[in-house]
């Protein structure tokens, strides 16, 4: 729901995911330092103030973000609060394995909820990480939301499927008709190359409660 304060937190929740306070996120944006300051966000007679689109496309373009992922940080509380999930998000709950537990989905077996995750659905997914298979990006107790829909770009953060069943996170280096690049896990290492055929899908990473 667009409300005056999921806009507001969302724009906190930019600020944050990009290592920056809310001023520091309008100075790099262009605007002024005092642009989303809480006393900005309340009129003198107390009528809330909202942000304006100009505002808003010009954070959005430094972060290198898109709408979708803006409108996500709306929708997703923080990770403290994130149980109950929304009901519009699809809760997975991988172990070491990268299998799917079956409270993810306590409608389903086992079965059932692992191929659901194989499928990737056509809405936001969120998960939360068990184990180590997601790292060196995320640990044990992480909390992704993962955009099917938000456009992939050299440099995002993004889930991997590979073909045989196991979950990767990578930063995307390139991809083409044929082979898939991924960064290495130090900036030593040489890139990881895979063929397109032993990928199921990516999504990209578009918030993470780090």
């Amino acid at each position: 729901m667009l409300s005056h304060e999921s806009v507001w937190s969302a724009i906190d929740r930019l600020a944050r995911h990009n290592g920056m306070t809310p001023s520091g996120l309008a100075r790099r944006a262009g605007l002024d330092p005092t642009t989303f300051n809480p006393s900005k966000r309340i009129a003198a007679d107390g009528r809330p103030r909202w942000p304006s689109m100009e505002s808003i496309s010009k954070i959005l373009d430094a972060t290198k973000a898109d709408l979708a992922e803006f409108v996500a940080l709306m929708r997703h509380p923080e990770a403290s609060s994130m149980t109950p999930m929304p009901p519009t998000a699809m809760a997975g709950f991988f172990s070491d394995a990268s299998a799917a537990s079956s409270e993810s989905w306590p409608d389903h077996d086992d079965l059932e909820a692992a191929e659901r995750v194989v499928a990737l659905p056509d809405h936001d997914l969120t998960l939360k990480v068990h184990g180590r298979d997601l790292m060196p990006l995320y640990r044990d107790g992480d909390v992704l939301v993962v955009s099917p829909a938000a456009d992939i770009r050299p440099g995002d953060r993004v889930l991997v499927r590979h073909a045989g069943g196991r979950l990767s996170a990578h930063v995307l280096l390139r991809r083409t008709r044929t082979r898939v690049e991924f960064a290495g896990a130090r900036e030593s290492d040489p890139p990881l190359r895979h063929g397109i055929t032993e990928i199921a899908w990516i999504a990209r990473v578009i918030w993470a409660s780090q």
